[in-house]
């Protein structure tokens, strides 16, 4: 196997710092490109010093001039706490990040991954979600930033593969959850985590009885280096999830009993635009690259409660 030079935009994020990791053990040249908004560099501090990896502070809204033979972008913050901080600069990472990927992909003739998101497909009326669905997205609600900005850089991508004949791949990420996520991005599992080990009360939106697949880092980073590998002419794009679906009341008793804590459930307001229904349909997945998760709830949530577990003490 060849030793590529390849770059990873937000690498010291959750999912960047794993696929970095990955990267490094497949023995290739790393450089990883993070504006430290919601990345950090505790992230990627054990690689720091390999001579296989590298770190820059750079923002992918500015143009990026370096040589290299594949990308995977993943700048941008993925959490409604953070992307709704500045929704403008969301927007700006999501659209101009995208052109300027796109754009050094085309210069230097690299291979570009696209990690686009399940929110593309808004508050969906299909269920499970296949990729031909097109989605049901408010354009002017206040996650807009995030559903619009990714349903932006898709149609940059494709446009930029029937234009320029560029090779794309375009994954959409449904929840993925593990060590190293944030534990205050506002997102279900981190959040139901770190409360019942703090013994606060576990905030559940609405009823609780709105669903969610979680798909545990490990599995999710194996089917993006393999979506990287796949042949030239299958572009997605593709589902990256767990289809196993569980209600907000399911995965939250779940977190007490693996953590013992003692914690109670509280039900606050729904925010707006929450998405009642969310699963992949990873048919097309298993059938193109083989892959399927391995990783259990159960399992994946003891691997980040320990995580948590650390960081907190």
């Amino acid at each position: 196997m060849s030793v590529k030079e390849i770059l990873v935009t937000g690498g010291a994020g959750f999912l960047g710092s794993h696929l970095c990791e990955r990267l490094i053990a497949e023995r290739h040249n790393v450089l990883c490109v993070d504006n430290f908004f919601t990345g950090s560099r505790q992230n990627v501090s054990h690689l720091i010093g390999n001579p296989s990896f590298e770190l820059m502070r750079h923002d992918v809204t500015f143009p990026l001039y370096v040589e290299v033979d594949q990308i995977y972008n993943l700048a941008c913050p993925a959490s409604p706490i953070h992307y709704q901080y500045d929704p403008v600069q969301t927007t700006k990472t999501s659209v101009h990040g995208a052109i300027n990927m796109l754009g050094l992909a085309k210069r230097t003739h690299a291979r570009i991954l696209q990690a686009s998101t399940s929110e593309v497909y808004g508050d969906p009326e299909v269920h499970p979600q296949p990729e031909s669905y097109w989605g049901k997205v408010n354009p002017i609600g206040i996650r807009s930033c995030y559903d619009e900005g990714k349903r932006c850089a898709e149609t940059l991508f494709f446009d930029y593969w029937r234009q320029h004949n560029l090779e794309i791949k375009v994954m959409r990420l449904f929840n993925t959850y593990g060590p190293r996520m944030h534990p205050n991005d506002g997102r279900v599992v981190s959040n139901f985590i770190v409360q019942a080990l703090k013994g606060d009360d576990i905030t559940i939106f609405g009823d609780g009885q709105q669903t969610r697949s979680f798909c545990y880092v490990d599995d999710l980073i194996e089917l993006m280096i393999r979506m990287m590998k796949s042949p030239a002419e299958f572009i997605g794009p593709v589902n990256a999830g767990n289809p196993c679906e569980f209600t907000m009341l399911e995965l939250a008793e779940k977190v007490l009993a693996l953590t013992n804590s003692k914690s109670k459930l509280v039900n606050l307001p729904l925010p707006s635009d929450d998405p009642k229904q969310r699963q992949p349909d990873i048919s097309l997945a298993k059938e193109k690259l083989d892959w399927a998760p391995k990783v259990s709830l159960e399992d994946g949530l003891k691997e980040t409660i320990e995580y948590f577990r650390s960081i907190i003490d």
